[in-house]
């Protein structure tokens, strides 16, 4: 028997970290040290206080029942509070929030309550693949590119974009993969456009609190009339090294969020109610907005790895720019990326390519600081080696 894929999943583009994946496989079968600074996993554990209300959450039987598809009211009455605390922006957590089983899951669910076929949504390029694969292609519209360029600080530039036939507008920053940030201003213009020609805003924020050198990351939500277009994204994820917990939330607009309950009541019964618990938890640990001091050490690691890297891609005579947030580093390889990273694989070193991020990718890699700082330092010399030959 043949069996044919629908053609929305035809549509979608090749998986062009295969051969690169396979490739390094193959090293590994022969014994070569692969150092992945590919992947976007955090390596530290999540806080203490996390692992033992996980302990404590998880053996309590009757935390092992359904959940409802919006999440539990104790959870999204501790996301609300998290946001007044952090962002000083007031949220009803029974209109305006919703539990996600990771950000990914509501990204890819809300594009499909809101998506007609045909409908254009602006993608950033390049970007995280799911807003133009995972929401759009595969909800039928149709992906159009806003170009992030060096030299507009990888922002979009407003001005030039067609905005005929836009349905939704997708934003990530701290940005995966470039590493730029947003400011306020960089927010209002974006939500002055939105609110003019009827555009929603799905700003995914999963990194506003992996910052550096004194940034603090926004919510699209202290922008005044974000309320109306935008809704965010948020995880547990990276904030608490939670990334296999698969816990996130939304937050914004109440008719954006009713989209979102009306798909995912029809999907899914909601996180379980254990990692809601353990979630609630972590996000109660801020105190005043302030993160608790095991956030602010991961940071510091963070911020001492993104410095060795650089430092020693400087010393390879590769120029790149110190990011403000994320744990990425993106970095211009002046060639081909799948080329450069081939290159790499040959010397155990694991990168991700940057066209596959979208096109305008072409010609950047990006590398994650997921990695100890030896294995770090290791694989700079491995590069300049490679670059030297």
């Amino acid at each position: 028997m043949k069996f044919q894929l629908a053609d929305r999943v035809k549509r979608l583009p090749p998986y062009l970290f295969a051969e690169l994946e396979r490739i390094a496989d193959e090293k590994q079968r022969q014994g070569v040290d692969i150092i992945n600074l590919s992947v976007g996993d955090p390596d530290l554990p999540p806080p203490p206080f996390v692992l033992e209300a996980l302990r404590e959450e998880s053996s309590n039987p009757k935390n092992h029942n359904y959940s409802f598809s919006q999440g539990e009211l104790f959870f999204r009455e501790a996301v609300a509070e998290w946001y007044k605390e952090r962002f000083g922006v007031d949220l009803d957590p029974r209109k305006e929030v919703i539990a996600l089983i990771g950000s990914k899951e509501g990204l890819a669910n809300f594009a499909r309550a809101f998506i007609n076929p045909g409908d254009r949504v602006l993608v950033p390029d390049p970007a995280y693949p799911v807003y133009a694969n995972g929401a759009t292609l595969l909800n039928d519209g149709i992906p159009a590119p806003m170009p992030l360029l060096e030299e507009n600080e990888f922002k979009p530039d407003l001005e030039s974009l067609d905005l005929s036939g836009v349905k939704i507008m997708f934003l990530n920053y701290p940005n995966n993969p470039t590493g730029s940030v947003m400011n306020k201003d960089d927010l209002k213009a974006v939500v002055d456009l939105a609110r003019e020609k009827n555009i929603i805003v799905c700003y995914d924020n999963a990194y506003s609190e992996i910052t550096f050198d004194g940034y603090r990351a926004p919510s699209i939500l202290e922008v005044d009339g974000a309320m109306d277009v935008a809704i965010e994204f948020h995880s547990c994820s990276k904030t608490f090294n939670m990334t296999g917990d698969r816990i996130g939330f939304a937050v914004g607009n109440s008719e954006l969020i009713e989209g979102l309950r009306k798909v995912k009541s029809q999907i899914d019964s909601g996180p379980p109610v254990y990692i809601q618990k353990v979630a609630a938890r972590a996000l109660q640990s801020y105190v005043g907005g302030e993160p608790p001091g095991y956030i602010k050490w991961v940071n510091s690691i963070y911020a001492k790895r993104r410095d060795l890297l650089i430092r020693g891609l400087r010393e390879a005579g590769i120029g790149v720019k110190k990011p403000l947030a994320t744990f990425y580093v993106w970095m211009r390889c002046g060639k081909s990326s799948m080329e450069f990273a081939s290159k790499m694989i040959e010397v155990g070193v694991l990168v991700t390519p940057g066209i596959g991020f979208g096109r305008h990718g072409e010609g950047y890699i990006r590398f994650s600081i997921t990695q100890p700082k030896e294995r770090i330092e290791e694989a700079c010399e491995r590069i300049k080696g490679a670059l030297t030959r």
